[in-house]
Order: C-alpha cells, then sequence, then structure tokens
C-alpha cells in the first residue's frame, strides 16, 4: 500500500501525502505521485483540478528522504531523478490546475514541489523554504530556478545562500503563496478555495493553465503568439462562450 491517497471532491482530485512521522519524501512515493498524476490527467473531463496536501499534522512535507538522498550521493538510487521529474513534468502538463495545499512545513522537495505547481495556499502555522546550504548541499529538484522565476533574484538568494526560511504571511506578501488560510479546518477551506477552478468554465480554464505554463519557458512574442492561437481555438469551437463575449463587449 503506498503513502498517497486519492479521493474525489466534487471534481477536485485531493491527493494526500501520510508518511509518519514527519512526511520526508522518498523516491517510492514520488513513483506513485506519478502514477495518480498521470491517472489524474486521464479523467479531466470528472476531476478538473488537483489539490496536494499533507496527511501528518503540521506538515505538507518536510523534506526529501534523507536517506535516499544519501544513497542518490554514493551513486545509487539513479531512479529517484527521473522520477522527480516526471512528476513535475506531469504538475506542468495534465490538463488540469494544480493547487499545493500546505499546513506546516514545506522545506526542500516539499516546497520545490508546491512551487512547480500552478497556485499555492498555507495555513496560518505554514512555514516554506529551501534551507538545504544550511547542512552542506544545494537544492537538486527545481527549487532555484522556479524560486527565482516566483519571487525574484534577491529573495530566492536569501532562501538559497542564507537558508532563510519564510512563514506563511511574509510568503503570501512577496507571491510565494497565493492564499493564507485559517488552520483549523485548513483542508476543507482549501478545497473550498479551489472550487472556483471547477466552476469557471473548464476549457477555459484549461487553455489558460497551457498558456501560462508554456509562456513560462517562451519568449514574449512566443508567448503572445500562444496566447493569441489558444483564443481563436476557444473561441471558435464554442458558440456560447463567442455569444458570452460578443455580450461583455456589447455591455451586457
Amino acid at each position: 500500500m503506498g503513502n498517497w491517497a486519492l479521493e474525489n471532491r466534487d471534481g477536485i482530485a485531493v491527493l494526500t501525502y501520510t508518511r509518519p512521522p514527519r512526511n520526508y519524501l522518498d523516491f517510492a512515493s514520488i513513483a506513485e505521485l506519478g502514477d495518480l498524476l498521470e491517472r489524474v490527467g486521464k479523467e479531466s473531463d470528472e476531476l478538473k483540478a488537483v489539490m496536494l496536501t499533507g496527511g501528518v499534522d503540521g506538515y505538507f512535507i518536510a523534506h526529501g528522504d534523507l536517506e535516499d538522498l544519501a544513497r542518490l550521493g554514493r551513486g545509487e538510487g539513479e531512479d529517484g531523478p527521473p522520477a522527480w521529474h516526471r512528476v513535475t513534468d506531469l504538475v506542468r502538463d495534465i490538463p488540469q490546475p494544480v493547487v499545493a495545499a500546505i499546513d506546516g512545513q514545506a522545506w526542500g522537495a516539499g516546497n520545490e514541489l508546491a512551487i512547480a505547481c500552478q497556485l499555492r495556499v498555507a495555513s496560518q502555522r505554514s512555514h516554506l523554504g529551501n534551507p538545504e546550504v544550511n547542512v552542506g548541499i544545494t537544492t537538486g529538484g527545481g527549487g532555484t530556478p522556479r524560486l527565482l522565476r516566483l519571487i525574484g533574484p534577491g529573495l530566492a538568494a536569501e532562501v538559497l545562500l542564507r537558508g532563510r526560511v519564510f512563514k506563511a504571511e511574509e510568503a503570501l506578501k512577496v507571491g510565494w503563496v497565493n492564499e493564507v488560510l485559517p488552520t483549523e479546518g485548513f483542508v476543507d477551506a482549501a478545497v473550498a478555495w479551489c472550487r472556483k477552478l471547477v466552476e469557471l468554465p473548464t476549457e477555459a480554464v484549461y487553455a489558460a493553465k497551457r498558456v501560462l505554463v508554456q509562456s513560462a519557458e517562451l519568449s514574449l512574442d512566443e508567448g503572445l503568439a500562444l496566447e493569441l492561437a489558444e483564443f481563436k481555438q476557444i473561441t471558435g469551437n464554442s458558440p456560447a462562450m463567442a455569444a458570452r463575449i460578443k455580450q461583455i463587449a456589447a455591455g451586457g
């Protein structure tokens, strides 16, 4: 039996990671998450958003499993990095937007998974960081380039070079997370926050995600061209949407 559980919360695929005592993320669980994301991505007609969260009190994912990381350092466990890149690629490429719902600690691999998602919500008690430098290593799962793009070079340097950890409210102010929710009843509040992604027109949400994630890897001109192509595609294929756009343009 694996460490991830999948629950359908009225169209939201809630994936919960439970590996006591501190939700360390091991290579086997990374591979398991990849399998679940692939499955969910194929069920995009029914499951219209994805939420990742932790099932151990006070932890999203504390950090990567140190025994697995030590094996990798010895030249063993070479299955780990490909499994990780498969997960982050799926977070990017499946049709549904993916939300990290963080309640507690999200350091190292926990933060790297969170910032690979399109959106992040955190409980009031949460704290995020990539403090690998404190133990004499560096990030290895995308923390540096993604954090740099998300919060800018100055603050990313604070995290990566000085090992600074941000509390939830600090993270909100710099755009690291999108919303801070109460710790009490956090999972239900996070599901409610994700509800908007299900209630909005699915085709539009999926198209917006495609443009968002692909534009991050394109030049401005390429991103503009992609956006226009998606706009033409979605308006041309949806008479109801085209009629609504005309109504809005006319002030209706």
